[in-house]
């Protein structure tokens, strides 16, 4: 018989909710493993990420580039040039390696992320008002999830990924994605590039860490300079996104996802991209 401790049962997941309350811990969690297995699969393909004039965002910004790949970026679009010889023969010369653990770092430590997961893989708890697996002491995020802490900064490196998209989107107008010598024009893949880009910057700037940022800081909001203030104003804009984070991080991130199949698909000639230039 399982022990009560304030009249309140503490055998695992149990509950006095009548609803489905394990539907939104099961879909969100196998969701997002959903978008992790597809994203680690896409970055060891280490081909098929450049089409026209689209990079897919999951191999932005190209460091390096390895022009015997399939589907592969012209080298003038590399950072630094031609793949590097020290490149250990056992990983796939992928210019994803080197990018996706800024923006994932991002997210594991976003303060939504964080509520999803704990209650998806680690039940603690499964959901409100369920109880979740026995703990002779709660610690917090001072112990195992430390790491948490530094969300704060990788903001800043969100906020430069979302630049560098913004100019890949650019460039997804111009043939070959050269502004100076393509051709201007635009495709269905401009459009996804864009949408990409918005529905990340809605995330991004919405974060708790961003509006925190702008004018969070300040202690008292009706004193000295009172609401009129310009980061109370900045405060309230960002607010706006705050109240629909979750949306913006789902949406966002399943786009993600859905971009980097758009091009995969067109650089492999299973889609037909309708655009200008053709």
């Amino acid at each position: 018989m399982a022990q009560e401790i304030g009249g309140h049962s503490t055998s695992f997941a149990s509950t006095g909710r009548v609803d489905r309350w394990w539907v939104e811990p099961l879909v969100t969690g196998a969701g997002f493993l959903c978008f992790v297995l597809y994203t680690t699969w896409a970055m060891f393909q280490a081909s098929h990420y450049w089409s026209e004039a689209y990079l897919s965002p999951l191999y932005s910004p190209l460091f390096y580039i390895d022009q015997t790949a399939q589907g592969a970026a012209p080298l003038a679009h590399a950072w630094f040039g031609e793949w590097p010889r020290w490149w250990p023969a056992w990983l796939p010369p992928s210019p994803a390696i080197f990018i996706l653990a800024g923006p994932l770092a991002f997210r594991m430590t976003c303060y939504y992320y964080r509520k999803f997961y704990y209650r998806s893989y680690f039940a603690t708890p499964p959901a409100c008002a369920v109880t979740s697996y026995p703990q002779k002491k709660y610690k917090g995020e001072s112990a195992l999830f430390l790491f948490q802490n530094i969300h704060r900064y990788t903001l800043y490196i969100a906020i430069g990924y979302i630049v560098i998209l913004s100019y890949d989107a650019v460039m997804s107008f111009f043939k070959n994605g050269d502004i100076m010598h393509g051709e201007f024009g635009i495709g269905v893949g401009s459009l996804v590039l864009c949408v990409n880009v918005v529905l990340l910057s809605g995330y991004t700037f919405g974060c708790h860490a961003f509006r925190h940022l702008v004018g969070g800081r300040g202690d008292c909001f009706s004193c000295s300079a009172g609401k009129e203030h310009l980061g109370h104003k900045a405060w309230k804009q960002v607010s706006l996104l705050n109240a629909r984070h979750m949306s913006w991080a789902w949406v966002s991130m399943i786009w993600v996802g859905f971009t980097d199949f758009y091009v995969r698909m067109v650089s492999m000639g299973v889609f037909t991209d309708y655009n200008t230039w053709d």
